[in-house]
């Protein structure tokens, strides 16, 4: 399989086809060295399709990510995006990057490319399949039917094996992933976030509702919060969509930098990829900013999917310190947005125990693991099992100091 070639317009060269087999079925696997050159509408039809479908994993999104210069080969993050065909019908998908580092991920195998390099292995270019910058779980295996998904695991791993990689990954995938990939002798590997749904919080219908529905001690504090925010003399406005124009998206990406700035690292997306989203992806947007007077101190962003009410804490940054303005940036403000608007689930991200005293409470996340080297792959098994089950157990211990009075959830 020659992963160098590409198709993008008139001249270009066609990705080397090789047959997979599928019973009596054939396919033929395309890798791709540009997002770009997959179409936009075949790719979002297939994602469509499946159980957990966001819009991260949209062609849209991955292509502007590669277009931007944000994941692209100099960022450390090579395209090799994978696709199974059946005649001209695309029947499995995986964004797939040969990676020349971790950053970007928030599953953190630093330790693996330590114990590499100890031994005198190299560990690096490793295969993942992810969105960059992105710890959104969902569907990452897009598949027409369970065979093509298995087929596609085997195509990931042959990639892998010919280009004599050390590994492959696949981060934040759903179960129907898990499953396929567990089939395939994959390691599994689980991690936590924090997620607000309206269920488990009483299905408020203000962010009134929402307050009375958690502990005295924890609405205390965050009314406490929100009063030192108002005192500062700080109001927000809220821009969807198309409403975000050019002058917010610059402020925006003048406060995202300096977020990175203060802890002295590059940011990850380029002024370029949020003119993209604004040209392609308008409506999945919603922009929070804070001001005092008419002058404006801080942004946050978050991503939507409408269809099904699901919101993504995604960015936010400050020109200047105010004391709590974090927390009403990121979760007051998008969280009253949410409850208003109907969504149902508001992620937060990753990391971060401080988010279940806002209502955000702990939930599993899951990837698989693939290691070529059988010693190595041996050990990994080994600190999965241990880790599985201490991640279980802080979960547990998490779940019983629920932020919510009793009998509110």
């Amino acid at each position: 399989m020659n992963s160098d070639d590409r198709s993008s317009g008139p001249g270009a060269r066609e990705p080397h086809d090789r047959a997979s087999h599928r019973g009596a079925d054939d396919y033929v696997i395309r890798v791709f060295d540009d997002p770009t050159a997959i179409d936009v509408a075949t790719w979002d039809a297939l994602l469509a399709s499946q159980a957990a479908p966001t819009p991260f994993m949209s062609l849209r999104y991955l292509a502007a990510l590669h277009a931007s210069r944000s994941a692209w080969p100099r960022s450390g993050w090579t395209p090799r995006f994978v696709t199974l065909w059946a005649g001209a019908k695309l029947q499995a998908a995986a964004p797939a990057y040969l990676k020349t580092h971790s950053w970007g991920e928030y599953v953190f195998d630093w330790a693996w490319a330590d114990a590499y390099r100890r031994h005198g292995l190299r560990y690096y270019p490793k295969l993942l399949v992810a969105v960059p910058f992105t710890p959104v779980p969902g569907s990452r295996l897009l598949a027409a039917d369970p065979a093509a998904r298995l087929q596609l695991v085997r195509a990931l791993h042959g990639l892998a094996e010919e280009a004599g990689l050390s590994s492959a990954h696949v981060l934040f995938h759903d179960a129907a992933d898990a499953a396929a990939l567990r089939a395939h002798g994959w390691l599994a590997r689980d991690s936590v976030q924090f997620h607000w749904t309206r269920a488990t919080s009483g299905a408020p219908r203000t962010f009134d509702e929402f307050l009375a529905s958690l502990q005295r001690d924890k609405r205390k504090k965050i009314q406490q919060e929100r009063r030192k925010v108002a005192d500062a003399g700080v109001s927000f406005s809220v821009h969807e969509g198309d409403a975000i124009d050019e002058p917010l998206w610059d402020f925006f990406h003048h406060c995202y930098r300096l977020t990175y700035e203060a802890h002295g690292s590059t940011p990850y997306l380029t002024r370029a990829f949020f003119a993209a989203m604004a040209r392609s992806m308008a409506a999945h947007w919603v922009l929070f900013v804070a001001r005092i007077g008419a002058e404006p101190v801080a942004v946050s962003l978050i991503a939507v999917d409408r269809a099904r009410r699901a919101a993504f804490g995604r960015y936010w940054g400050a020109t200047r310190f105010i004391d709590c303005l974090h927390f009403e940036a990121c979760y007051y403000q998008p969280l009253r947005w949410c409850i208003e608007h109907g969504i149902e689930r508001f992620e937060g991200g990753a990391q971060g125990e401080h988010k279940m005293a806002r209502g955000l409470l702990p939930v599993a996340t899951a990837s698989s693991h693939w290691l070529a080297h059988p010693a190595f792959a041996r050990a990994v098994d080994e600190f999965l099992h241990a880790e599985r089950d201490g991640v279980r157990g802080y979960v547990d211990e998490l779940n019983e100091h629920a932020p919510f009075r009793s009998g509110a959830r």
